[in-house]
């Protein structure tokens, strides 16, 4: 996936946007932007800076009931040597153990067919040791999510992980990180003797 620059909108660019969006498409707000300050945004970009301004064109292009589709009666062919046929695989198919690293930045890993992907840490702890109790992560204990050695991952309980997140206590060693996981626990623990 690829991710745009947020572009910086200058006070003049919110200005002619506001000005010019009234009956313009997305794609013609684009164009004409682009053209006026010579610059080469998507109209993705357009959209969103459309729509986090809570601006409208104005424009209905929802199909309302009772129009006529534009291909009413029309015969729609020619796709049929595109079409998949039963077992072909589109281009973009990924086997199962391919690896991907997702939007949060940890690996992922695809599991199961059709498209069923798993964090690649969270597969090797399962495979090592055993289901993922409910209410646990695992964390890196070095903070590295590209560093799968068994003595880097780590079980906590969610509890735990907000306390380490909360005091920074998860380092760039596994062993302090353990240290850190020890001082959470302890914490933990006062905090229900206090409040029990």
């Amino acid at each position: 996936m690829t991710h745009l620059t947020p572009h910086r909108y200058s006070q003049a660019h919110c200005d002619f946007i506001a000005k010019n969006i009234p009956g313009r498409s997305r794609k013609e707000m684009t164009e004409m932007f682009n053209t006026h300050f010579e610059l080469e945004l998507g109209v993705n970009q357009i959209t969103a800076f459309i729509k986090n301004r809570g601006l409208s064109n104005g424009l209905d292009t929802r199909f309302k009931l009772g129009q006529v589709a534009f291909n009413k009666g029309k015969s729609i062919g020619g796709w049929e040597p595109t079409q998949f046929k039963k077992g072909n695989r589109p281009h973009n198919h990924k086997p199962v153990g391919t690896e991907r690293v997702n939007g949060d930045d940890y690996v992922d890993i695809k599991i199961e067919e059709p498209n069923v992907w798993e964090a690649k840490h969270r597969v090797i702890w399962k495979k090592k040791y055993g289901p993922i109790p409910k209410g646990h992560v695992v964390i890196f204990g070095d903070g590295n999510r590209r560093n799968f050695e068994n003595n880097n991952l780590i079980l906590v309980s969610r509890r735990i992980l907000s306390i380490l997140n909360g005091r920074s206590l998860i380092q760039n060693d596994a062993d302090l990180t353990r240290t850190g996981i020890i001082v959470a626990n302890i914490s933990s623990k006062m905090s229900d003797r206090k409040n029990g």
